[in-house]
């Protein structure tokens, strides 16, 4: 069937809005009308080539929708459900039967390589192939075909375009400080990049009970933002030393639980650098591969010994953590209407230069 969709056709250049074709259902595969898709850093590093998926290519993977048809062996979802989309994994391999989808044996190969694992691809574009799969979804697009395993089914009665960002975006922040970190009620919290990833960190930390919550950023609307939402304190580092910062606010102790969220190797120094004895800290930015962060290793483990994790997609399952963020927002605890700013889908190449500004925390294209 024909169907719209935005197109990266080369490197670094405006999404192109264009008709292509999507494939038959395959056996376990549902098609999914989409409502809303979030904007992710995850697509513009791969529209700019930092991770070379293969262009040309439909891109997005924080879709929600309707299931508009099931395929062959399709047994948990039916037309008319609403759904959100996680992020793609084997379910076979080792780590995925632990209970770790994220490290998946095979996850680069099914969220950048573009292809289904028997090397077809659901999109075409005048009558050739191209990137259909991206993350398992490629939601930049009136409608995907999606395995159902991906796929989330969330109450009809809540706003779909609020919950497409619970597949990658808000599921990373919340997830790195519920899964991860696990901060102790009444414990201090520090969150480096205020965008939508941190914003969910901290959004999480308020949740987990922590009583000192400082934002550090360079962009005052995002720290406005984050005191709005829950931050005690914000250290604004384009003028502001951030470590030195964090340290008067803590008494000269550091934070106990930290988040990065910006993906920039010199704030990861500057986040290790903060951590109080035994302090814990969390990457989930997405450097560019080669970046390389300065530590002091000697410095570090005679003053503090903090612990430093790198992880991917918040160490989180999306069948069991989606729904408990749902359950969250429902109670009034998570307001992803704060974070979401709506975009015509037309307006997708607008949507993606505001947050690559800081202009919107997490855009979502409707359509």
């Amino acid at each position: 069937m024909d169907i719209t969709a935005a197109v990266a056709i080369e490197a670094g250049g405006p999404l192109e809005i264009r008709t292509v074709q999507l494939a038959e259902l395959l056996p376990g595969e549902v098609r999914v009308r989409l409502v809303g898709t979030g904007v992710c850093h995850a697509d513009v590093i791969a529209r700019d080539q930092v991770y070379p998926v293969p262009l040309p290519a439909v891109l997005g993977h924080e879709g929600a929708g309707v299931v508009e048809e099931v395929g062959p062996g399709v047994t948990r979802l039916r037309v008319g459900d609403h759904v959100t989309a996680g992020f793609n994994h084997c379910g076979r391999c080792a780590r995925c039967a632990a209970g770790l989808p994220s490290y998946c044996e095979e996850f680069g190969a099914r969220n950048f390589g573009g292809v289904r694992p028997d090397g077809t691809s659901p999109v075409s574009l005048d009558g050739a192939p191209i990137t259909g799969w991206f993350f398992g979804q490629s939601t930049f697009a009136t409608h995907a075909n999606i395995d159902e395993r991906l796929l989330v089914a969330v109450p009809a009665e809540l706003p779909l375009h609020l919950l497409g960002p619970l597949g990658c975006g808000v599921m990373t922040g919340a997830g790195a400080v519920l899964n991860t970190l696990d901060p102790q009620p009444a414990s201090s919290f520090a969150v480096f990049g205020a965008g939508a990833v941190g914003i969910s960190g901290l959004l999480a930390a308020v949740v987990a009970g922590c009583t000192t919550i400082i934002a550090v950023d360079v962009v005052p609307s995002r720290l406005d933002k984050a005191l709005e939402l829950g931050a005690t304190h914000v250290v604004n580092a384009a003028d502001q030393d951030a470590e030195q910062m964090i340290r008067e606010i803590t008494g000269g102790k550091g934070v106990e639980y930290a988040l990065d969220a910006a993906g920039v190797s010199a704030v990861f120094t500057q986040m290790a650098n903060s951590l109080a004895v035994r302090g814990h800290g969390v990457l989930v930015g997405a450097p560019a591969p080669g970046d390389a962060a300065k530590l002091d290793v000697g410095a570090l483990l005679t003053a503090s010994s903090p612990r430093l994790s790198l992880v991917l997609e918040g160490d989180a399952a999306p069948q069991e953590f989606i729904p408990c963020l749902v359950r969250l927002y429902q109670a009034g605890r998570f307001p992803l209407d704060e974070l979401v700013t709506t975009y015509p889908f037309d307006d997708i190449n607008t949507a993606i230069t505001d947050a690559e500004r800081g202009v919107a925390l997490k855009p979502v294209v409707t359509f």
